[in-house]
């Protein structure tokens, strides 16, 4: 029996004609649906319950990984790899998760900011990273990515690792947009997307799917454009085992 006809196959999402920003009514949409499955599943995680899965997805290779916790190292990108964080930088982390309690913070002496759309990664960071670095941790703001909560060319390095893969890629421009005015003029912004040409990708798409969030399966191609048509420029590009790691400027 085919690999198709075997198990559940991820649905294909691909970018409209032209790629356009949302409206405001379009973003309100996405805050109310996706935004919201997203901070559900991981909610979930983060509380460790458990989820419910069909057993032929249970049966899958990819699930025995991630119950395992064999699969995180190939989904997690070393964003510190293509740009570390530098001493006294002051760095925003959207879709932070626990990152700032897992990740060497304090190695590298830079400011952390995070926003994130999960109450329970949000509250997890509030009430622990003031306690095991109060000078470096400031605040963890709930919210989405296309409406950050800080000031203008406040940051030197924004980064979101693992969320993009959840979204459009034209909401991701609006995310774009955002980065781009909290920004300083000469700061950097740290991405990474899915690429679906990667063995994993689909099966993955097809495992997040039943645990609860979509995933889009945008060409390289797509993204590149995306980055090009949101005005900004790839400075370094690294391809990691399932996704590609990008940091553009916007000067």
């Amino acid at each position: 029996m085919s690999k198709q006809n075997s198990q559940p196959s991820a649905q294909r999402k691909t970018p409209s004609s032209g790629i356009e920003g949302f409206d405001a009514y379009q973003l309100e949409k996405i805050q109310e649906t996706m935004i919201a499955q997203v901070a559900h599943r991981f909610n979930k995680e983060y509380r460790g319950e458990a989820f419910e899965l069909p057993p032929e997805v249970e049966a899958m290779p990819i699930f025995r990984e991630w119950a395992g916790g064999t699969l995180n190292p190939k989904i997690t990108s070393p964003f510190w790899q293509i740009a570390q964080p530098q001493k006294n930088q002051r760095c925003l982390d959207i879709g932070c998760g626990v990152s700032f309690l897992i990740y060497p913070w304090r190695d590298w002496g830079a400011y952390f900011y995070g926003q994130e759309i999960s109450t329970v990664a949000r509250d997890a960071l509030n009430s622990r990273g003031s306690q095991l670095n109060s000078k470096l941790f400031k605040a963890v703001q709930l919210g989405a990515a296309h409406e950050l909560k800080y000031e203008d060319a406040f940051f030197d390095l924004a980064i979101a690792t693992g969320s993009s893969c959840y979204f459009p890629i034209n909401y991701w421009q609006a995310v774009m947009a955002e980065v781009k005015r909290v920004l300083k003029p000469d700061g950097r912004f740290v991405f990474d997307v899915l690429d679906p040409t990667k063995p994993l990708a689909e099966d993955w798409a097809v495992l997040e799917m039943y645990l609860g969030a979509e995933v889009f399966l945008e060409s390289i191609a797509a993204w590149e454009k995306a980055i090009k048509d949101a005005g900004a420029k790839v400075e370094k590009k690294h391809d990691g085992e399932m996704f590609a790691v990008y940091e553009v400027s916007f000067s």
